[in-house]
């Protein structure tokens, strides 16, 4: 898999390098700021976008723009935006710009190599995956309003939490040891309680779990 890095800290870029390579990825090129990711981008057409958020030259969301721009004009290429803090409207923005091979991970995920390379293999080939604890964090701030999402089960919102991050029915169902046809019962009870229609294609499912939770 052929990778292109968008990060301005030259350790973090030089260790995130460091980690792929080792993981069996094609670093290609990386860059250290926003227009350096679209040209590098535009070289080397690779498989998968990493980019941190805030890159030069202003330190803001350089990163994000440049994320959204290729996922506008390369949706068979995967993205994935790094961030240093939670910013939830980043995660629902970047899913709603591109709903498959699409991932918004914290940068403290990265210590954790093999579940971090595997989020990155599973968003190549299409998968959304969001953060757990972005996540958690607008689960539990949703959670505080008397609505629907303070309405649900322990289990339910257990299983809610995994869809927003974008397991599997089968990912779920090993995390919570319960069976596939359990989850399914779970999630179609979740979906009804929160008004949403939602097919079985994963990706959509996260998104339209991430809107609901981000009008909370």
């Amino acid at each position: 898999m052929k990778v292109v890095i968008g990060e301005d800290e030259v350790l973090l870029r030089r260790g995130l390098t460091l980690v792929l390579e080792s993981a069996g990825f094609e670093v290609a090129a990386a860059a250290d700021d926003g227009p350096g990711l679209l040209a590098l981008t535009e070289l080397h057409r690779p498989d998968l976008v990493i980019t941190d958020v805030r890159m030069p030259p202003t330190h803001s969301d350089e990163g994000m723009v440049a994320a959204l721009t290729i996922a506008r004009s390369h949706p068979e290429m995967a993205v994935v935006v790094l961030s240093q803090y939670v910013q939830r409207r980043y995660a629902v923005e970047l899913l709603a710009e591109k709903r498959r091979g699409v991932g918004y991970l914290l940068k403290q995920r990265i210590a954790d190599v093999d579940t971090f390379c595997a989020d990155l293999r599973r968003i190549q080939v299409g998968g959304a995956v969001i953060d757990p604890e972005v996540v958690e964090i607008m689960v539990a701030r949703a959670g505080q309003d008397d609505g629907a999402i303070a309405r649900l089960t322990p289990r339910q919102r257990q299983v809610l939490t995994l869809v927003a991050e974008g397991r599997s029915n089968s990912s779920i169902a090993a995390a919570l040891v319960v069976t596939e046809k359990a989850v399914v019962q779970h999630t179609s009870r979740i979906y009804d309680a929160l008004g949403l229609s939602v097919d079985d294609e994963g990706h959509r499912r996260v998104l339209a779990v991430l809107k609901y939770l981000a009008r909370s």
